[in-house]
Parts: C-alpha cells; sequence; structure tokens
C-alpha cells in the first residue's frame, strides 16, 4: 500500500481569503461565470456555503 503526503504551504504570492458575505453583497445567493459555465453561491441558513452548477 503506498501512501502520498501533500503539504500545504503558506505562499506569500496568494492572494488573501475573501469574506462570502461581501461576495454575495445583499441577499444569499450570487451567480459565478467561470468559463460561460454559470454557477451560484448560496449561503444557507445555518451559515453554510454550497456552490452548485
Amino acid at each position: 500500500m503506498n501512501a502520498y503526503v501533500t503539504t500545504i504551504s503558506s505562499d506569500s504570492r496568494q492572494l488573501p481569503p475573501l469574506d462570502a458575505r461581501s461576495l454575495i453583497a445583499e441577499g444569499t445567493t450570487r451567480a459565478i461565470d467561470l468559463d460561460g459555465q454559470i454557477y451560484t453561491l448560496r449561503i444557507t441558513r445555518a451559515g453554510k456555503l454550497i456552490l452548485t452548477k
């Protein structure tokens, strides 16, 4: 059995995290376009994020 370990390192060139509520602004959903495909980002009543195609 082979085991692989992935190390996640802090890259100083990486952008800082965005606040999800600021992305959505008003309401609870926001459409996101990626290469012509539309995705919907939604904040649930429980405060969780759901991204659907």
